[in-house]
């Protein structure tokens, strides 16, 4: 049984909630509009699940082969890496991670078929952003670049594709939508950042943190915090949101919190308490969609 148990943990499975957050986002909208399908919603969760799991699986590969990732990074002090603790053959986890990729195109394929070739153009951009992210010749995650990467798949790209998938039509309310939530996901990254500066330094990789410095990272983290709460309020009052929307503002009192300790000590475990804040986030807008939707 511990053989599952590491490729389950490996897969980083309580990352999956963002993800099916973006997909319930562009689900919902659409319901809002008249088209819904359970059938398509599943699909479309599955499929972006998969990737989600290559991605995770193909990123850890590459850290961990290019000494990124050893048992002294923080990540691997606070959560279980199996790849980093030896419980996983590196050529296994590339192998499991193209798999992955496979399965998550045959959905994308099929859904492309069915409902619209333009979401194949989103598919092999999403599949494109997470090969290179760390993998040779790219691996832009060394070069600035992630948390524009992280903004744009879990905001606009994933909202609108699977809007697109419910009604056959990208949507400027979808993706006005999309991008508060993006936002806090791309900053569970730039909190992942923020705690490695030093040790990414010396590992020769570029982020946006050390680009802008400790200081200067949690004063762009804060600020993005506070956009994106705004970003929900004026939606919601002037559209394309509803007032259901301000159900949101439920989760402040966590943001608050967050935002006092990254000023203090950027804890170890700063991206996971992030990543808390995008699912009580997330899960607010989605319940606000359904309520408007159904209300």
């Amino acid at each position: 049984m511990n053989i599952y148990r590491n490729w389950f943990l490996a897969s980083r499975p309580w990352s999956f909630s963002m993800t099916a957050i973006s997909v319930s986002v562009g689900a919902a909208l659409a319901a809002i509009y008249g088209n819904f399908s359970g059938w398509l919603y599943l699909a479309t969760l599955v499929g972006t699940v998969l990737l989600h799991a290559a991605t995770n699986l193909i990123n850890d590969y590459y850290d961990v082969k290019s000494g990124v990732d050893t048992q002294q990074v923080s990540t691997a002090q606070y959560r279980p890496h199996p790849l980093v603790e030896g419980k996983l053959a590196a050529g296994h986890v590339r192998a499991a991670a193209y798999i992955l990729y496979s399965l998550s195109s045959a959905i994308g394929i099929y859904l492309a078929a069915t409902r619209g070739w333009a979401l194949l153009w989103i598919g092999i951009i999403g599949a494109f952003a997470s090969l290179t992210y760390t993998a040779p010749p790219f691996k832009y995650k060394y070069s600035a670049l992630g948390e524009i990467s992280v903004f744009f798949m879990w905001g606009p790209l994933m909202v609108a594709g699977s809007f697109f998938v419910q009604r056959q039509e990208f949507s400027m309310n979808a993706l006005w939508i999309s991008l508060p939530f993006g936002v806090l996901v791309a900053l569970v990254l730039l909190a992942n950042n923020i705690r490695d500066i030093d040790h990414d330094r010396a590992k020769g990789i570029l982020t946006l943190a050390i680009v802008l410095g400790r200081h200067g990272g949690i004063l762009l983290y804060a600020t993005l915090v506070v956009i994106a709460y705004l970003g929900i309020i004026f939606m919601a009052i002037f559209g394309p949101l509803y007032l259901w929307s301000l159900i949101v503002l439920a989760s402040l009192p966590l943001a608050v919190r967050l935002l006092r300790q990254m000023k203090e000590c950027v804890p170890a475990d700063a991206d996971a308490r992030t990543a808390q804040l995008d699912t009580a986030f997330g899960a607010l807008l989605v319940i606000s969609l359904v309520l408007e939707g159904v209300l």
